[in-house]
Parts: C-alpha cells; structure tokens; sequence
C-alpha cells in the first residue's frame, strides 16, 4: 500500500507533467505540503473535471466523489471547499502553471490575492523560503480564518481578511490575482518593483458565477510593462475590480482573436487606437511593443 509521501511525490510528478512545470523547487513544493490538512476535516469531496467544466458553462451541476482516505486527494482533481457556494481548493495543474509563470526565487515576496484556504499560499512559501514573505488575502471570512490556521506554521506569510483590491500588500516582487478582473489593477502594478511578474485573470463577467477569459502575465521592465498569455482560465470574478466601459470590449478581444498579439500595458493617457486590445480609463492592455509605447509611469 502506498504511503502518503508515496502519494505526494506521485502527486508531485502528475502536477509537473499537466502543467509542463519548469521549475523544480515547485515541483518538491507540491511533494512536501500535506494538502489534507488544508481541506478541513474529512469526508472530502473530489470534483469531476467534466462536472466542472460543464457547470462553468452553465450546462449542468458539479458532481463530487467523497472520501475518507488522504491518499485519494493527491491527484490533478478540485476538492469542495463548500458546495453550497461552489467554492474548491483550485485544480493543481491550474495552479501550478500560473504559480510557475511567475518564476519564484528564493528571498522574494510574493501577494497572493484570493489565498482560499492557504494551499497554493504555502506551496508559494515553500519556492521562496524562510528568507521570503507571502501576503495572502482573502475576501470571505471563514476561508481566511482557516488559512491563517493552516499557515500558522509558516512564519514568512500574513492572511489579510478583505477585499484584496483595496489592501496595499507594499513592493513586490510577483503577484499572483487569483480572482478575475476586467483589467489589470493599477495599485498592483504600482507595487510591481522592476522586474516583477504579475499573472492575472482577465474575464468576461458572469454575474457571481465563475466567468471565462485569459490568464496573462504582466512584467514590469526598465522601459513599461511587457505581456504574455499563460493560459485559457475560468474563474470567480473580484467585484471591485471590473470596469463595466472595458467589460463589453473583453468578449469582442477574444471573437476577434485580438488577445492572442497581446504585448504590453499601457498606464499614460492616450486615445484609442488599432493596438489597443482593451482600452480603460487609466490602463490599456494592448498589442504595442513596449519599446513602441509611451514609457512606464507606474510609481
């Protein structure tokens, strides 16, 4: 019978492969933290991946498996954090490519909005080390209550209870916007030091219901801010951070396969032009070389 760091390390390698991992302190990440004792006490209910899929695009209901046994909880599967409110630990595969786009070095500090229970915060804790810090926030009580619980072993990561959007987590070196927005934030990207990395999700709204759209990731370079795609992403929205002028102009981006040139964002005033994918009031997402648009005025 397997033990359960038979059960990690297993874990561990189907997380690296779902999620082509290029990191390798990521990967004994995932083999080192119990993720158990993050799901509150058994039994634990496993999500069908189909279930959920077909439930994000409104097409049916999640259907969950429950069990009792720790070992069955290290796979590529979400687990139900409250079925009541469809909220789950995350599918690790997800998780960890967004984690690894964001390339963790030891001694770094890192904001973790949208922390849930503290999973994937501890996973991050674990990358950048005792001589690192994780913030995590977390808008739902109970969850940040357990989360704080959960990383209490960790002295380098906070819990923030609240809305992520209006907490300042100070300078940081990598974000990771576990919640989707219709534009990147600008307090985040003001706290970005020179050669962060931010990956966030930009969505298309669905009410409170989780909405479909893009994960990318953001840097902040001497010369503004380069980006990239990571990956299709569906998602809980952040109220707080969701422009109903930009909102309209998301499904039309991804029609018309304008996301897929994505290159930088823009933070100086400008008017819309042909480059700009999402045009907002103090924030462009747009398909410019940096070196072609204005130049950071983030700070």
């Amino acid at each position: 019978m397997l033990t359960l760091e038979d059960c990690r390390r297993f874990y561990a390698d189907e997380v690296r492969f779902a999620a082509n991992l290029t990191l390798s302190a990521l990967v004994e990440a995932f083999a080192r933290v119990p993720r158990e004792k993050f799901l509150g006490p058994p039994p634990w209910r496993i999500g069908s991946a189909d279930s959920r899929a077909l439930s994000v695009v409104g097409l049916g209901s999640m259907v969950y498996t429950p069990t009792e046994d720790p070992r069955d909880v290290y796979h590529n599967v979400v687990i139900s954090l409250d079925p009541s409110k469809e909220l789950n630990n995350g599918q690790p595969g997800s998780l960890a490519r967004w984690i690894d786009a964001l390339e963790l070095k030891p001694g770094e500090r890192v904001y973790h909005l949208g922390c849930g229970v503290g999973y994937y915060t501890a996973i991050m804790a674990e990358v950048v080390g005792s001589g690192g810090a994780i913030t995590g926030s977390e808008v739902h009580e109970e969850l940040a209550v357990r989360a704080r619980a959960n990383l209490a072993a960790y002295p380098n990561v906070t819990v923030h209870a609240g809305d992520g959007a209006t907490f300042d987590p100070g300078e940081c070196d990598a974000m990771l916007i576990n919640a989707g927005v219709t534009h990147p934030h600008r307090p985040w990207l003001d706290r970005l030091r020179e050669g962060g990395r931010m990956v966030v999700p930009i969505t298309m709204s669905s009410g409170m219901a989780p909405g479909q759209g893009l994960m990318i990731k953001i840097v902040r370079e001497r010369a503004g801010f380069s980006a990239a795609i990571v990956s299709p992403v569906a998602i809980f929205p952040c109220t707080s951070v969701r422009d109903a002028q930009v909102e309209g102009q998301i499904a039309k981006a991804l029609g018309s396969r304008a996301f897929f040139k994505l290159k930088s964002v823009r933070l100086d005033a400008h008017e819309p032009a042909e480059a700009c994918i999402l045009h907002g009031s103090n924030v462009c997402v747009s398909s410019a070389e940096i070196n072609a648009a204005a130049p950071d005025t983030a700070g």
